[in-house]
């Protein structure tokens, strides 16, 4: 079962919806479920990983765009990896980068449901709940 946020699917859709036609990819990462908060964030055990964060996606990054591959963003730091397909079905292509774990989107943009789906690096569908938490607020220090 792979988890994710409701707050980081909609943040996402948006992301390629706002990118449509063009496809949008980035970097999405994991907290622990014992650091959320929210009406789900006790459903879950406390070490099971839980996608909530995402990276700002580098719309200029010409290697990117080309090769599917965030290069800048060491691998640590994103457990998997969105990607948009204005125009494709909702699989995982041979352009997307696959990491553990791969979400896919596809118009309609409105339709969460039937729209969005997670994978493995394999290409295989994999069971997917939205729940309702958030990871705590942070504050960076400059």
């Amino acid at each position: 079962m792979v988890y994710i946020t409701r707050a980081l699917v909609d943040v996402l859709i948006d992301l390629a919806s706002d990118a449509d036609p063009d496809r949008v990819g980035t970097g999405v990462s994991v907290t622990p479920a014992r650091k959320l908060e929210g009406h789900d964030a006790d459903v879950l055990p406390p070490q099971t990983p839980v996608f909530t964060d995402f990276l700002l996606p580098d719309p200029g990054n010409a290697v990117n765009a080309v090769f599917g591959v965030d290069l800048s963003t060491p691998a640590r730091q994103a457990q998997g990896q969105f990607v948009s397909h204005p125009i494709r079905e909702l699989e995982v292509t041979k352009r997307d980068d696959l990491a553990e774990v791969v979400f896919v989107a596809v118009p309609p943009w409105s339709d969460k449901e039937d729209s969005f789906a997670a994978f493995d690096r394999m290409g295989e569908r994999q069971p997917l709940e939205i729940i309702e938490a958030q990871p705590p607020e942070q504050s960076f220090s400059m």
